[in-house]
């Protein structure tokens, strides 16, 4: 019988939420154009209301959640995005594969935040909570589901798998609930899934908070007012947007297998553009606090980055980037929706500052070259121009879309090289920014002319000069345009190295956060331009055969073919390819598969042996063991040095019916670089292509060979009993005894010869890595000969390619500084903001 109970909950809360969120703007509304009479009802009303918004916004979540966890397959929801293989953790990321589980994160974070903003400033808590619940309107209505004839609004979580799906089983059986769903995407089967989405929602919905104090201070025309309360908010945004894309890089790099963390693609840039012009409208609207200039170019900026967000939304979930992007989702017919969604907000936003504009106080002072102001400007500049390259190739399929739409044809194409294109831009860009950043700390903290600058930046140019000469001649950097990266790079870190000292010595720790951020900046600059333009492949085909003709170039050229258990170089190291593993619950490291056999219950197998690892023993024999996600192979990979046993990797690989072979790669991290490794390419054990079988007649002693491997027959052994089968009385029962050498490795192959009432039997032996199947045929005792027949197939073995990644723990540890920087800036914002709250001044 099919469960709608929390299905017909969770469409109740939606509703109740969409209503809550209109009520809640009304009221709201009420209260700030009220008089004081009447404000303390009003505002108590809008509490209430938004108070019922977040519940059932928070049971619109609970239900989708439930639904997952309790393997409701009879919603499509659950159909679609989850599996009973997943584990708890991984069935959070099928709460948000969706786009609806996307939207319902969204809803909740702006939930979050609202709360936090009722709590914590109560002035401007009318005019920002209006736009709060305005936006969670327009969000909430995104997964309503809503048919009236013709027009559809939203695409609910919550419908039935019956409803959606038009198979023959459902006209049979209206009842009928598969057994099982169509499970999370591989790819995204990833720690790094479970807390990147979140974080980088967070991102999104803190976007809102500095745009919806901005919208409050042009309708109450506080036009100055609002950059107090909202740059703390505003640096938050940005930290939380750097540390979700920091993550999804981290992810590209330790789960796709394109041996980078950044690949340009348009869905990557929908989240890098905002994030930049964030940064911008920061440090305009600091200039602004310190000399009360920029401020309309923080209201442009502010408006920007959260227009930019939305319009980030449209592009990877309406399905306009579907033939450029392999990130984005497919057009859930929400596209015409998200549109007016960004198109209301944009429109509002520009209406409420161009009726403003000349109402808003600029400064009439004109700012000198040896002013922070100026060198402020240039780096919002440079910021803007960066953002603006990236997004206008980027949106390439929406001008084609719109060209269509009006009925003509339009022929153009993103770039086909995204690496190359973005990065010969943005790398300069970076250059810019990086001296930007260097030379600007000095106005920022010093009010100086040409000479002082000059007189400053002498030892801090000298250092750099040398630490990038040292860096230079032992990177072994010869490329002109990397060179000036070096020094670009050095530059900023060195320049914001002496102002943080003195910072330290002489002030709080509170105001080190810019400087932090950007010795990060310069760290990044220096790992991104190591670990892309010094990486290097290792694993080059040596053999001079072509693996396959139906591969493509690249693959015969730089991968290495690896047979199991034959020791292969690869530059310094000879790697040994050392069979497949699984992981098993509790069990640390992997476990050889060879002693594990399915019980054919999902993420389950025997112990064909006792499982001990460092001399502990986690299943006997014969126990039941858990598998983590069975579909997942590791391959491992010993690494040697001059016969010397140096590490093992063990890349993942699994073959999924709609996606083909995916795989996942595994890293030896050192000090100065990474050795990446992943698996393009493995053996077949489902569909094995025999041959002809081969006869053999041995004699006990006697060595002989099998499929090129020296093998031993050491001689026969009567079996009084055998695992799984009964003798009666009367049966004789042989198990001969080979010992095969693969290498360094003996393996045991012993197929058993059964008599019963002139029967014959035999249990033959596979031995999968080996690619044989070995049957003791017959025993001929009078010639003291055992016959045995032989058929092969491929030897296990996988195609391998490693990289090396110089230096690119420079550019993670960059990342963290820069994280760190932003933390304090935000804590020093905060606190600032909280003193003048206490003062009655938080206006």
């Amino acid at each position: 019988m099919i469960n709608t109970f929390v299905g017909n909950l969770g469409h109740f809360a939606v509703i109740l939420s969409f209503v809550s969120a209109l009520v809640t703007a009304f009221s709201y509304y009420k209260y700030t154009v009220s008089t004081e009479l009447d404000k303390s009802s009003w505002r108590n009303f809008s509490r209430i209301s938004f108070y019922v918004h977040a519940a059932a916004s928070i049971t619109i979540a609970i239900s989708l959640f439930e639904i997952i966890y309790q393997h409701r397959f009879e919603y499509f929801y659950a159909y679609s995005h989850s599996s009973k293989a997943l584990p708890v953790h991984y069935m959070i990321s099928s709460f948000w594969e969706g786009q609806e589980g996307a939207f319902i994160l969204w809803i909740f974070w702006n939930v979050v935040l609202g709360l936090i903003l009722i709590k914590t400033n109560k002035f401007w808590e009318g005019p920002v909570m209006i736009v709060f619940a305005l936006v969670q309107a327009f969000l909430v209505s995104m997964i309503m589901g809503v048919v009236i004839g013709d027009l559809k609004i939203g695409s609910s979580p919550f419908v039935l798998l019956r409803d959606v799906m038009s198979a023959p089983i459902f006209q049979i059986n209206p009842e009928f609930v598969p057994e099982d769903g169509t499970g999370l995407n591989p790819l995204l089967q990833n720690i790094w899934m479970v807390i990147h989405p979140p974080t980088l929602f967070l991102g999104y919905a803190s976007t809102l908070v500095p745009f919806a104090f901005l919208i409050g201070g042009l309708v109450t025309k506080k036009y100055s007012e609002w950059i107090r309360p909202a740059l703390p908010w505003a640096i938050f945004s940005a930290m939380i947007l750097g540390m979700g894309i920091i993550m999804g890089a981290y992810w590209a790099y330790v789960t796709l297998n394109f041996g980078g963390y950044w690949n340009w693609d348009p869905v990557e840039n929908a989240v890098y553009v905002p994030w930049l012009i964030m940064i911008a409208a920061i440090h305009t609207m600091i200039t602004f606090k310190k000399s009360s200039t920029a401020l309309k170019t923080s209201i442009v900026l502010v408006i920007a980055s959260f227009i930019l967000v939305l319009y980030a939304t449209f592009l990877v979930r309406s399905g306009v980037l579907g033939d450029s992007s392999v990130h984005s989702f497919t057009d859930l017919g929400l596209s015409g929706q998200l549109l007016i969604y960004m198109l209301f907000f944009l429109f509002a936003a520009v209406f409420l500052a161009a009726r403003a504009w000349k109402h808003i106080p600029t400064s009439e002072k004109e700012a000198s070259v040896y002013s922070r102001e100026f060198w402020i400007f240039i780096g919002a500049t440079t910021l803007g121009l960066m953002a603006f390259q990236v997004i206008l190739p980027t949106s390439i399929p929406v001008w084609n879309a719109i060209v269509e739409i009006f009925g003509g044809i339009s022929n153009m194409a993103p770039p086909t090289d995204q690496v190359g294109f973005y990065t010969k831009f943005q790398l300069w860009f970076a250059v810019a920014l990086a001296m930007l950043s260097a030379v600007g700390q000095f106005f920022w903290w010093d009010k100086i002319d040409g000479k002082a600058l000059r007189e400053a930046l002498v030892v801090p140019y000298v250092v750099s000069v040398l630490i990038s000469a040292a860096i230079i001649v032992l990177g072994k950097v010869y490329d002109l345009t990397y060179i000036v990266v070096v020094l670009a790079g050095t530059f900023t870190i060195v320049a914001n190295s002496t102002i943080l000292f003195r910072i330290l010595k002489k002030s709080s720790v509170k105001l080190a956060g810019g400087s932090l951020a950007h010795i990060g900046l310069g760290m990044i600059l220096i790992g991104v331009m190591f670990s892309s333009g010094y990486s290097e492949i290792i694993s080059y085909n040596m053999s001079g055969l072509t693996y396959s003709n139906s591969w493509e170039d690249e693959m015969n050229k730089e991968h290495v073919l690896l047979w199991i258990n034959k020791p292969t170089q690869i530059k310094d190291y000879t790697a040994i390819y050392r069979g497949r593993q699984k992981k098993v619950v509790g069990v640390p490291g992997y476990v050889d598969v060879k002693l594990l056999e399915s019980t054919g219950k999902v993420n389950e197998s025997i112990a064909l042996n006792d499982i001990v690892v460092k001399e502990k023993t986690y299943f006997k024999k014969g126990d039941i063991v858990p598998i983590v996600l069975e579909e997942n192979d590791y391959f491992q990979i010993d690494y040697y040095k001059e016969d010397q046993f140096q590490f093992s990797l063990n890349p993942m690989s699994q073959f999924n019916t709609t996606m083909g072979l995916i795989s996942s790669p595994d890293s030896r991290r050192f000090i100065n670089k990474d050795l990446y490794t992943f698996v393009a390419a493995i053996n077949d054990f489902d569909e094995p292509e025999w041959r002809d079988d081969e006869t053999y007649e041995v004699t006990p002693g006697e060595t002989f060979y099998i499929s090129d491997f020296v093998t031993t027959f050491e001689g026969g052994e009567v079996l009084t009993s055998i695992d799984g089968l009964s003798l009666e009385e009367g049966d004789v029962a042989v198990k001969a005894k080979l010992v095969v050498m693969d290498y360094d490795v003996e393996k045991r192959i012993e197929p058993i010869f059964i008599i019963r009432d002139s029967q014959v039997g035999r249990i033959p032996v596979i031995e999968k890595e080996l690619g044989v199947k070995v049957e003791l045929t017959n025993i001929v005792p009078e010639e003291n000969k055992f016959v045995f027949t032989v058929n092969r197939y491929q030897k296990d073995y996988v195609v391998l390619k490693a990289i090396v990644k110089p230096q690119i723990n420079i550019l993670w540890v960059g990342t963290i500084i820069m994280l760190i920087g932003f933390s304090i800036a935000i804590f020093r914002r905060f606190d600032e903001f909280a003193k003048m709250r206490d003062k009655g001044l938080e206006s």
